[in-house]
C-alpha cells in the first residue's frame, strides 16, 4: 500500500481516499490548509501511481482498515474523507471504525446504481462485482458528516448524492451544494475550502 503523507505531530490526522485514479497528493495542500492540526494521509489506490495491485472494492476496503490501524497507534483523533469513489470507501471505513468526522466530496448512494442508470441496456446489477454501496454502511456512521455536492455535477447526479443523505442520522449531516463547481472542479472554489474549514 503506498500512503502520501503531510506530516504534522499532534492527536490528529486526516485519511483521505480520492477520485478514480487521482494522484492524492496534488489534494494534501488543500486539505493541509483546511485541517492544519491533522496529519494528512493520502492512500494511492492498488494500480495506480506506483501502488502496486490490482483495485476492488474488496481490497480498498481492507488498505483502508490496514491505513486507518496503523495511523491510529500514532493519531488517535481521526477524520475520515473521500471524493467521488473515494467516498464508497470512506463510508465503509467510518461505518467500522471510531472516526471524529466523515467529509463526502461529490459522493454517491452506490456506483452499481449509477451504472446501471447509465447502461440500462446490459444487465449491471448481475455483471457488476464492485458495487460501492454507501446507502448500505451510512446508517452504521455515528460521527458527524459533511457532504459537499458540486452544482453542475456531470457524473454523479443529484438524485444520487441525495439518496445518500437520507440514509445518515439526520442530526449528523451537513450539506452544501458548491455553486458554479463541477465533479472534477469542485475543490477549485472558495466555498469548497470555506466549507471544509467550517466544519472541524
Amino acid at each position: 500500500m503506498l500512503v502520501s503523507v503531510w506530516p504534522q505531530p499532534g492527536p490528529r490526522a486526516l485519511l483521505y481516499f480520492g477520485g478514480n485514479a487521482e494522484d492524492v497528493r496534488g489534494s494534501l495542500p488543500t486539505l493541509a490548509n483546511a485541517f492544519p492540526s491533522h496529519a494528512i494521509y493520502g492512500m494511492h489506490y492498488r494500480g495506480y501511481n506506483g501502488s502496486a495491485g490490482s483495485p476492488s472494492e474488496t481490497a480498498l476496503h481492507h488498505d483502508a482498515l490496514a491505513l486507518y490501524d496503523q495511523v491510529k497507534q500514532s493519531h488517535p483523533d481521526i477524520v475520515v474523507a473521500g471524493r467521488s469513489l473515494g467516498s464508497g470507501v470512506a463510508v465503509r471505513l467510518a461505518s467500522e471504525r471510531p472516526t471524529a468526522h466523515l467529509v463526502l466530496i461529490a459522493p454517491y448512494n452506490s456506483i452499481q446504481e449509477l451504472a446501471a442508470s447509465q447502461f440500462p441496456y446490459l444487465p449491471i446489477r448481475w455483471l457488476l462485482l464492485d458495487k460501492f454501496e454507501s446507502w448500505r454502511y451510512a446508517p452504521m456512521v455515528t460521527a458527524p458528516v459533511l457532504i459537499l455536492e458540486a452544482e453542475h455535477d456531470e457524473v454523479i447526479p443529484d438524485a444520487s448524492t441525495r439518496a445518500l443523505v437520507g440514509h445518515f442520522r439526520r442530526d449528523l449531516v451537513a450539506f452544501t451544494v458548491i455553486r458554479g463547481a463541477g465533479h472534477n472542479t469542485i475543490s477549485e472554489f472558495p466555498a469548497y475550502l470555506a466549507a471544509l474549514k467550517g466544519f472541524r
